[in-house]
Protein backbone atom coordinates (compact mmCIF):
# COMPACT_ATOMS: atom_id res chain seq x y z
CA UNK A 1 0.00 0.00 0.00
CA UNK A 2 1.57 3.37 -0.89
CA UNK A 3 0.25 6.83 0.72
CA UNK A 4 0.33 10.00 -1.05
CA UNK A 5 2.42 12.66 0.92
CA UNK A 6 0.23 15.89 0.94
CA UNK A 7 2.97 19.12 0.11
CA UNK A 8 0.12 21.59 0.75
CA UNK A 9 2.08 24.79 2.61
CA UNK A 10 1.08 25.78 5.76
CA UNK A 11 -0.03 29.17 7.23
CA UNK A 12 -0.18 31.24 10.16
CA UNK A 13 -2.51 34.13 11.22
CA UNK A 14 -0.85 36.28 13.75
CA UNK A 15 -2.88 39.22 15.63
CA UNK A 16 -0.90 41.67 17.79
CA UNK A 17 -2.37 44.53 20.10
CA UNK A 18 0.35 46.81 21.36
CA UNK A 19 -0.17 48.70 24.47
CA UNK A 20 1.45 50.78 27.26
CA UNK A 21 2.80 49.02 29.83
CA UNK A 22 1.50 50.32 33.14
CA UNK A 23 3.17 50.09 36.84
CA UNK A 24 1.79 48.48 39.28
CA UNK A 25 0.64 45.89 36.65
CA UNK A 26 -2.98 46.20 37.44
CA UNK A 27 -5.63 48.09 36.13
CA UNK A 28 -7.51 51.04 37.61
CA UNK A 29 -9.53 49.27 40.83
CA UNK A 30 -7.95 45.68 42.34
CA UNK A 31 -10.66 44.09 44.76
CA UNK A 32 -8.78 42.43 47.27
CA UNK A 33 -10.90 39.33 48.77
CA UNK A 34 -10.31 38.47 52.79
CA UNK A 35 -8.59 35.73 51.54
CA UNK A 36 -6.97 36.58 48.73
CA UNK A 37 -3.05 35.77 48.14
CA UNK A 38 -1.88 39.33 48.90
CA UNK A 39 -3.73 41.19 51.54
CA UNK A 40 -4.40 44.94 51.52
CA UNK A 41 -1.08 45.51 53.39
CA UNK A 42 0.63 43.71 50.66
CA UNK A 43 -1.07 45.14 48.37
CA UNK A 44 -0.22 48.64 49.66
CA UNK A 45 3.54 47.80 49.70
CA UNK A 46 3.52 46.62 46.06
CA UNK A 47 1.58 49.61 44.56
CA UNK A 48 3.92 52.46 46.94
CA UNK A 49 6.76 50.53 45.26
CA UNK A 50 6.35 50.90 41.73
CA UNK A 51 3.55 53.24 41.41
CA UNK A 52 3.95 55.78 45.04
CA UNK A 53 0.91 57.53 45.85
CA UNK A 54 -0.95 56.93 43.20
CA UNK A 55 -3.02 54.44 44.37
CA UNK A 56 -5.41 54.03 48.01
CA UNK A 57 -6.22 51.26 49.40
CA UNK A 58 -9.53 51.06 50.79
CA UNK A 59 -10.58 48.87 54.01
CA UNK A 60 -14.57 47.87 53.63
CA UNK A 61 -17.17 46.05 55.10
CA UNK A 62 -17.85 43.25 52.96
CA UNK A 63 -18.58 39.51 53.21
CA UNK A 64 -16.12 38.35 50.31
CA UNK A 65 -13.60 41.65 49.94
CA UNK A 66 -11.46 43.10 52.28
CA UNK A 67 -10.34 45.69 50.64
CA UNK A 68 -9.74 48.13 46.83
CA UNK A 69 -7.02 49.68 45.77
CA UNK A 70 -8.02 52.77 43.70
CA UNK A 71 -6.36 55.32 41.71
CA UNK A 72 -6.13 58.17 43.27
CA UNK A 73 -7.27 60.52 40.62
CA UNK A 74 -10.96 58.71 39.52
CA UNK A 75 -12.04 60.15 42.97
CA UNK A 76 -11.89 63.26 40.95
CA UNK A 77 -14.16 62.14 38.48
CA UNK A 78 -16.08 60.44 40.99
CA UNK A 79 -17.42 60.44 44.68
CA UNK A 80 -15.65 58.12 46.76
CA UNK A 81 -18.65 56.44 48.20
CA UNK A 82 -20.46 56.23 45.32
CA UNK A 83 -17.54 54.41 43.75
CA UNK A 84 -16.67 52.03 46.35
CA UNK A 85 -20.44 51.32 46.73
CA UNK A 86 -20.72 50.51 43.24
CA UNK A 87 -17.31 48.69 43.48
CA UNK A 88 -18.78 45.99 46.08
CA UNK A 89 -22.56 45.86 44.65
CA UNK A 90 -20.82 44.12 41.35
CA UNK A 91 -17.74 43.05 42.46
CA UNK A 92 -19.11 40.67 45.17
CA UNK A 93 -21.39 38.86 42.62
CA UNK A 94 -18.02 37.82 40.71
CA UNK A 95 -15.69 37.32 43.41
CA UNK A 96 -15.20 34.98 46.47
CA UNK A 97 -12.78 35.01 49.77
CA UNK A 98 -9.96 33.87 47.34
CA UNK A 99 -10.44 36.82 44.61
CA UNK A 100 -7.70 38.87 43.33
CA UNK A 101 -9.60 41.03 40.78
CA UNK A 102 -8.47 43.78 38.75
CA UNK A 103 -10.96 45.79 37.05
CA UNK A 104 -11.37 48.58 34.16
CA UNK A 105 -12.72 51.79 34.39
CA UNK A 106 -14.31 53.67 32.13
CA UNK A 107 -15.65 56.92 33.59
CA UNK A 108 -17.59 59.21 31.41
CA UNK A 109 -19.64 62.62 32.58
CA UNK A 110 -22.62 64.23 30.82
CA UNK A 111 -23.82 67.73 31.32
CA UNK A 112 -26.49 69.70 29.89
CA UNK A 113 -26.44 73.22 31.15
CA UNK A 114 -29.14 76.04 29.83
CA UNK A 115 -27.24 79.53 29.94
CA UNK A 116 -28.97 82.92 29.50
CA UNK A 117 -28.71 84.28 25.86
Amino acid sequence: MEFERNTGSRKADVQIRFSNFDLPPMQDVLLIGRRAPIGPEAARKMVEAVAPGQYEIILVEDNHIEAVAVKANIFSWISRDILIKTLLEEGSKLTNAKSLVKAKLNISISVHKEVDI
